[in-house]
């Protein structure tokens, strides 16, 4: 609880210089935002059992040829998700996130994979099951997902850890449609988060084991505490990525960073992925932006 409550604040601190940076940079915050398309769609299509790569992803999302034999639908999954992506920055702003709006969502990213299934959730003896966890009845699932909106706007008071968490959990382990639901979860996350006034999150495909312990915590407990350290994570990551940027600092690869200042690599590494010091993941590299005359020994 307290790990938690520390990484709000930091959070808050971190969204608030967010703020005072990016007044009238426009420009680059669109470009830091259209580049991550693709490793979001990379990694909540990995998490699913994609086998795309990441430079196949960037290749489909810029209709350039592949070296290989990719399967349609897993071209289709990278672009729908990626039409999925770029839709909710601007829509999410708009529009208060309802039980249409999942709808539509859906739709965008099942079309011309499943069509007879896409923008609906399961019905009639639609039963699905995700590891040993079998998915509540068709029948339950609009009455929990109006309870799991209603959870998440009575709860404002909370932190949006916590929220977040919450709510993803509670969609996951509802898994309102035959497929897509991991990645409409995910982009739920985004919806929400964009339109509070933070910024996106990408949950890694390196971290999928964690995030399948969340669930499984979930669903033996109703615990919170797993995903909850996912989302801090990966906020504070996306706000280190922008910050670095938006500050104008010098941008290195720990690794870079650990010969320049004589560190260790794997220490810094540590702090990394505790996110003790403001290091980012960008396409599966660690960096650090960093003032010249700062650094973290």
């Amino acid at each position: 609880m307290v790990k938690i409550l520390v990484a709000n604040k930091k959070i808050i601190e971190l969204r608030d210089r967010y703020y005072k940076a990016s007044g009238n940079r426009d420009a680059i915050l669109k470009l830091i935002s259209e580049a991550e398309v693709a490793e979001q769609v990379y990694n909540s299509n990995a998490i699913e059992n994609s086998t795309l790569t990441l430079e196949e992803t960037e290749k489909i999302l810029l209709q350039i040829d592949l070296d290989r034999y990719i399967s349609e639908r897993e071209i289709f999954e990278a672009k729908n998700l990626a039409r999925v992506v770029l839709y909710i920055d601007k829509r999410a702003k708009e529009q208060e996130l309802s039980i249409d709006i999942i709808l539509s969502l859906h739709k965008m990213l099942i079309s011309n994979i499943r069509d007879d299934i896409a923008g609906r959730f399961r019905k009639d003896q639609e039963f699905v099951r995700v590891g040993n966890h079998i998915a509540p009845a068709p029948k339950e699932i609009l009455e929990r997902l109006e309870k799991m909106l209603s959870s998440y706007h009575a709860s404002s008071y909370e932190n949006i850890i916590k929220r977040i968490a919450r709510l993803h959990l509670a969609f996951e382990y509802t898994h309102p449609f035959i497929d897509g639901n991991g990645r409409i979860g995910r982009v739920l996350n985004n919806y929400i988060l964009i339109r509070e006034g933070y910024v996106p999150i990408n949950i890694k495909f390196i971290d999928r084991q964690k995030y399948y312990d969340a669930f499984a915590e979930y669903d033996k407990n109703g615990a919170t505490k797993i995903m909850e350290e996912i989302v801090a994570k990966a906020l504070t990551n996306s706000y280190h990525k922008r910050l670095a940027y938006l500050e104008g600092k010098k941008i290195m690869t720990l690794v870079d960073y650990a010969k320049q200042n004589k560190l260790s690599h794997s220490n810094l590494i540590n702090k990394a992925n505790r996110q003790t010091i403001e290091a980012f993941l960008e396409k599966g590299v660690w960096k650090i932006g960093v003032d010249n005359e700062k650094n973290y020994d």
